[in-house]
């Protein structure tokens, strides 16, 4: 077995890699049972497993809050892959570079498909592990000319960074908005990143209202506080939401339709992409498409 340290495998997942072979796992689909979440000793275990043709990856997280009295990250994440015909292990790889790097990956995909070809301007909320990566993941898709980044401690006006912005992704902890919907320029993309919880929210409802809606998967519906929060007030309907992010790499929904209309694309994750990172880490051949 194989084994990538979180070095090894940022090197094997540049994006201009990365983004296709995403696009690839999503065309072709793959089995991807719902997560398994589990309370251990005041923490949570996360086990996310799917398979597609010859392989079979499981990834793990250990989220446990205490460890920062410890001076310990409060999260690991650790991926196995296997050969799904004879359950033999071919790579164990570090699973945080993992799945920030396929994180940042699926949101330059979806903007692929759903911002403006002359997009140039990108605004991130947030500097954690995934923000870091999105100006560069966002350069493998549009040509971008200007990075602004907003945190918490940012001298920065936040209202009008976002109005001179084309894209504007947010990978924060949020659990009140911080971007609104008055703010977004027409013809703007929105990536929101975080609020992977109910009691999260990274937008205000304006966010929803006259835009086209995607979301990565049908999951993000249940489990975001930023969809479903809109969608008890009847901001949109579950029949308002456009497509997925597999509808928008096969084709079954168009993408962007103008240069003025407003788009906005909410993810959650999906073992999916952590399959496809870990087969490109691994050195071993996608499945065939």
């Amino acid at each position: 077995m194989k084994h990538f340290d979180a070095q090894a495998t940022a090197a094997a997942l540049p994006f201009e890699r990365l983004i296709p072979a995403l696009s690839a796992a999503f065309v072709t689909g793959a089995q991807v049972p719902a997560r398994h979440v589990h309370a251990v000793n005041g923490g949570t275990v996360l086990i996310m497993p799917a398979w597609q043709g010859p392989y079979l990856g499981i990834k793990t997280i250990n989220i446990f809050p205490g460890n920062a009295a410890q001076g310990l990250p409060g999260l690991f994440a650790t991926y196995v892959l296997y050969d799904a015909t004879t359950g033999e292990p071919l790579a164990q790889i570090d699973g945080n570079e993992l799945t920030a790097r396929r994180t940042a990956a699926a949101s330059a995909l979806a903007a692929s498909h759903l911002a403006r070809e002359n997009a140039q301007r990108l605004l991130v909320l947030g500097r954690g592990r995934v923000g870091r990566l999105l100006p560069d993941a966002y350069r493998a898709v549009r040509a971008l000319t200007s990075v602004t980044v907003w945190h918490r401690q940012a001298e920065l006006d936040l209202a009008e960074a976002v109005r001179s912005a084309d894209i504007v992704s947010c990978a924060t902890l949020a659990t009140e908005p911080l971007v609104k919907g008055a703010w977004l320029a027409p013809g703007s993309h929105l990536d929101l990143i975080g609020s992977f919880t109910p009691q999260m929210r990274e937008a205000d409802d304006a966010c929803f209202s006259d835009a086209s809606l995607y979301v990565d998967t049908a999951e993000a519906l249940a489990k975001s506080g930023d969809l479903l929060g809109p969608m008890a007030r009847g901001v949109f309907t579950v029949e308002a939401v456009r497509g997925t992010l597999a509808d928008l790499c096969t084709g079954t929904v168009p993408g962007r339709a103008s240069a003025t209309e407003r788009t906005v694309f909410k993810s959650v994750g999906t073992a999916l992409e952590d399959l496809a990172a870990a087969v490109l880490v691994a050195g071993v051949t996608p499945p065939p498409t």
